[in-house]
């Protein structure tokens, strides 16, 4: 017997099925790409930490060139030489501890709960860089980061990233002109931890002045900027117990 194409029925029974096929169908796909995309998501998580430290293949001025990822793994274990946890002031070695989720355990620390944070320590041309990740909130989404320390708390080197921040203004914190800046700038204010403010009308546009604790405002992106101190001071404050054993004159 014949079809009806016709009735709602079959309408109803099609559209059904075909859920159901286009389902599966990528279903098994993402099942597939799930060790790529996997491995992708580790790859980049290497490339920022070592941009941070300043690992990386930039030749113009305004470059964001990251190592490839053909080399990122052998330069990773190259540069880096401990991976850690801290607890306080103490601190454990982890294999892999740069891929712990930073932003989980940050909301955990903040509520008082117990949290691993990881802390990579790298060393490149005899120097010692303590690197630390960061996850804070931008305009409208979350914010992150790596920021590398010397044992005297002036920064080395940092990355940051964004989820949806708006392009041209809060997206530009993952600009090279941007990041450059915290580049020789001191978490300290004399003995006490400060962080680094961006800052609106800091009257520093060249920031020769290192001492200060403040790099320029991004133009149009107050809120994010806010996020980005907010993001470090927070981050660092949780990260203290340990710097302080660390931490030179």
């Amino acid at each position: 017997m014949a079809i009806s194409t016709d009735k709602n029925s079959y309408t109803v029974i099609f559209a059904v099925v075909m859920v159901v096929v286009v389902g599966s169908l990528l279903a098994f796909v993402a099942s597939g790409l799930k060790p790529k995309i996997h491995e992708n998501q580790r790859f980049e998580k290497q490339q920022n930490i070592l941009y941070a430290m300043g690992v990386n293949e930039n030749e113009g001025d305004g470059d964001v060139v990251f190592v490839p990822t053909t080399s990122v793994e052998e330069e990773f274990s190259k540069y880096i030489t401990e991976q850690l946890v801290l607890d306080g002031s103490t601190a454990e070695a982890k294999e892999n501890a740069y891929l712990i989720d930073v932003q989980k355990e940050i909301v955990k620390a903040k509520a008082g709960e117990k949290a691993e944070l990881p802390l990579l320590i790298g060393e490149k041309d005899g120097k010692k860089f303590y690197i630390i990740p960061m996850s804070g909130k931008g305009l409208w989404d979350v914010i992150s980061g790596y920021i590398s320390l010397d044992d005297k708390m002036v920064v080395q080197g940092v990355y940051f990233d964004h989820r949806g921040e708006t392009p041209g203004l809060g997206a530009n914190i993952k600009q090279r002109f941007f990041m450059d800046d915290f580049i020789g700038e001191s978490i300290l204010n004399g003995n006490s931890f400060e962080g680094i403010t961006v800052a609106k009308g800091n009257n520093d546009p060249m920031n020769n002045d290192k001492e200060d604790n403040a790099v320029d405002a991004l133009a149009g992106a107050t809120i994010t900027g806010n996020g980005v101190t907010a993001m470090i001071k927070e981050s660092l404050k949780l990260y203290k117990p340990y710097l302080e054993t660390i931490r030179t004159n």
